[in-house]
């Protein structure tokens, strides 16, 4: 595996892991959930890795989502 599939696989299961705790916390479906992840400033900045985020843990991300969403 290269480094490159590597970071994809990586980011493919931390926007797994992000979705599925958005739709637990906020008590909405998964579809919901993916909408309002692949829509949102953190799901961009997952993705282009900006200043490392994409390491921080899913909870935290979930978090920063949740504020970034209005509560």
């Amino acid at each position: 595996m290269t480094d490159r599939e590597f970071e994809n696989f990586y980011r493919e299961r931390l926007e797994e892991r992000i979705i599925f705790c958005l739709a637990e916390r906020k008590n909405i479906s998964s579809e919901k959930a993916m909408d309002i992840y692949y829509t949102s400033k953190l799901s961009d900045r997952i993705y282009t890795g900006e200043y490392g985020i994409q390491y921080l843990d899913y909870s935290v991300l979930t978090d920063i989502l949740v504020q970034e969403i209005g509560g």
